[in-house]
């Protein structure tokens, strides 16, 4: 029977050769995404900036570039249109304008008549105006849903293996988050909702990758007890290489068509998981691995060696 093979079998990759280069690389692009994020700062959504949301449904499907080249010559900031329901239905969003509640309403209006000037017949259905507090609370909310996951992401690792393999997946998750940030600097992605929503999943991903891994790193270490832990590591990460690139291969196929087919409202969302896919299945052999092999190997060995493993090498002495 065929099977679909990425690399071949026992492959002898030395991958902690490069241990070294992965935790500097590694360090200086998640130190330099903390200073993105301070200078020049992320693109904030209007979930986390405040602003204008207005639903209308145009009386044939919207041409969404006609549109937004005439909102845009408003002068009124950032525009953003999203498709939702039906083609007929958009969803526009605009940057928060100076003033108070009675500036967002008269912006407001200028859309409306905008809109119905430049296509007759549209129908403004919603008006709202998200404020300064809405946004932080937001922005606050998405930041406690980010550690809360961290957190139990950790005690789940901490229970399932020894506290090293849950120290070295945090501190590597950290890395991963920060990288991810970076990234939103870089492109100038809005960060909102949806980009904590890409994090989530990203961190989902990250962790189940390194979790494969540690496992087989884990029974490898109750059959080769004589084994240096840097060997092991070597042979845990070729044995598991097959399935950590299947599943990011089939992951990445379901996701590119969401990035180039979703529209403006799930565009940057996938783009940002086609990253990440990459960013945690890389992070599992070059950060997560070389932490386990810092932390030492007589505090991973300790009991005697796996009944299991002694009866298969007796039966294979005798035969």
């Amino acid at each position: 029977m065929f099977r679909l093979r990425l690399v071949p079998d026992n492959t002898k990759i030395p991958f902690m050769n490069g241990r070294i280069a992965g935790l500097v690389v590694s360090a200086v692009l998640s130190i330099a995404s903390v200073v993105l994020f301070f200078y020049p700062g992320l693109n904030y959504g209007i979930d986390f900036r405040g602003g204008i949301v207005i639903e209308a449904r145009t009386p044939q499907a919207a041409d969404f570039p006609s549109l937004r080249h005439t909102l845009g010559q408003l002068g009124m900031g950032q525009v953003a249109l999203q498709e939702f329901g039906s083609p007929q239905d958009v969803l526009i969003r605009l940057e928060r304008q100076p003033g108070d509640d009675a500036a967002q309403q008269v912006a407001a209006d200028r859309v409306r008549n905008t809109l119905a000037q430049a296509v007759p017949g549209t129908q403004v259905r919603r008006v709202e105006a998200v404020g300064a507090s809405v946004s932080g609370e937001l922005f606050a909310n998405g930041m406690l849903a980010l550690g809360l996951a961290m957190l139990a992401m950790l005690v789940y690792i901490w229970f399932r293996f020894e506290w090293q393999f849950g120290f070295g997946a945090v501190v590597t998750l950290l890395l991963d988050i920060t990288k991810v940030v970076g990234f939103y600097a870089v492109t100038g992605m809005q960060f909102n909702l949806t980009a904590i929503a890409a994090i989530l999943t990203i961190m989902g991903y990250s962790v189940n990758d390194k979790v494969v891994v540690y496992d087989r790193m884990r029974e490898n270490l109750r059959i080769y007890k004589k084994m240096p832990l840097r060997d092991l590591i070597d042979l845990s990460i070729n044995e598991t290489l097959n399935r950590t690139l299947g599943t990011s291969m089939c992951t990445l196929l379901s996701i590119i068509p969401l990035a180039l087919f979703g529209g403006e409202a799930l565009q940057d969302f996938g783009i940002v998981l086609i990253f990440g896919i990459f960013l945690a299945t890389s992070s599992s052999i070059f950060i997560a691995a070389p932490i386990l092999l810092f932390l030492g190997e007589n505090r991973l060995r300790r009991g005697s060696p796996d009944a299991s493993a002694s009866a298969s090498g007796g039966a294979a002495a005798s035969s």
